[in-house]
């Protein structure tokens, strides 16, 4: 009679599950340990993103301290005195680290010395600014770019493919400071198509704060109007950073079709008589999607940091604004601030984009 899984004795006669020999370690899902090795990896950059803007701004050759009081305060050497020693900078700098990144822990990072207001609530308001422009414009450019990438690689070397490759190389080319102010003159001053600076008319009351993006509070809110005057006043920065970063988009995604295109299984499906509609959405974009995907995030964390000089010509009340005016004014807490922000937002943008590629491609999370 056939032994059961009970029954099934080890050499010696002794039952298994008396043995006591030990288990083999059950091995970690693949998903669960690709995700925490991500996440890992993304919390010691965030360590290092912090260590990195410590660093540099202590390189600054500038005292802080002059800075927060002005000219007139700083004369007194008392007051000067006690502020250094509230602000931990008559600590060595391994001590002035270790209360930096307390502080952090605890959200605060510091007071402004433009707003005179904790850095933290000036970022809370200026983000969901730079936030709404980056997302309009990475919905525009991310469908806008792969069309165009993905039209020029299946015209290969026709003149609708070289066409868009020029296309494409203006936009890289252009400064986005003089892209900006045309686009302002033509269509503000000249034509008076769009509105201008800001981000509602003068005339009209913030949509009550829910996101601090006033397209979608308006709509929370229920007010159309106000729904459409923000969105008007949302135009023209985003053409001009959906004309900055489409070049680069085009290219990389015509790049990465061009190398699916070549594939057997692509030749395969075609040669099977598939319609042509199929073989592009179901082969050859889903294999280009992986790179996309990439680069589509990285030009997320670009917007990010790199409207400063668009945010200033529309005054557009963000991210980019606020870092140029604590630029010129050597505030040092905000500048640590935007930077330790725009750091955090990179690293856990790539890190959602590691998520969506392990999830789409299961060979990436076994590598």
């Amino acid at each position: 009679m056939a032994l059961t899984t009970t029954d099934a004795r080890v050499p010696g006669g002794a039952p298994a599950a008396e043995t006591g020999a030990p288990r083999p370690p059950r091995r970690q899902h693949p998903l669960l340990r690709y995700i925490s090795l991500r996440f890992g990896i993304s919390i010691l950059l965030v360590w290092g993103v912090t260590v990195v803007t410590f660093v540099v701004t202590n390189l600054v050759p500038t005292d802080p301290v002059n800075a927060v009081l002005g000219e007139q305060a700083a004369n007194n050497p008392e007051i000067v005195a006690a502020l250094r020693t509230e602000m931990g900078l008559d600590e060595p700098l391994i001590v002035q680290y270790w209360l930096y990144l307390t502080r952090l822990l605890a959200f605060d990072m510091g007071v402004s010395a433009q707003t005179r207001s904790p850095v933290a609530d000036d970022l809370a308001r200026a983000f969901p600014a730079t936030l709404e422009l980056a997302l309009f414009v990475l919905l525009f450019s991310t469908v806008i770019g792969v069309g165009l990438g993905m039209l020029a690689a299946l015209r290969h070397q026709t003149a609708v493919d070289k066409t868009i490759r020029v296309l494409s190389l203006f936009g890289i080319s252009l400064p986005v400071f003089w892209i900006a102010m045309l686009i302002y003159y033509v269509f503000f001053y000249q034509l008076h198509w769009a509105p201008g600076s800001g981000r509602l008319d003068s005339a009209l009351v913030p949509p009550p704060l829910v996101t601090g993006m006033y397209t979608i509070d308006s709509l929370v809110a229920g007010q159309p109007d106000l729904f459409w005057n923000a969105l008007s006043h949302l135009v023209l920065p985003a053409v001009v950073l959906t004309l900055f970063t489409i070049g680069t988009l085009v290219r990389f995604s015509r790049s990465a079709i061009l190398d699916v295109v070549r594939h057997d299984y692509v030749q395969a499906a075609r040669a099977k008589g598939l319609p042509h509609r199929i073989v592009v959405v179901r082969y050859i974009l889903r294999g280009a999607s992986l790179p996309i995907l990439t680069m589509s995030g990285l030009t997320f964390g670009s917007l990010l940091s790199g409207a400063v000089l668009t945010e200033s010509v529309f005054s557009w009340h963000g991210l980019g604004q606020y870092a140029y005016m604590a630029a010129i004014s050597l505030d040092l807490q905000a500048i640590m601030g935007v930077g330790l922000l725009i750091g955090v937002v990179y690293i856990f943008t790539n890190f959602a984009v590691d998520l969506l590629c392990g999830l789409i491609d299961p060979r990436v999370r076994v590598q």
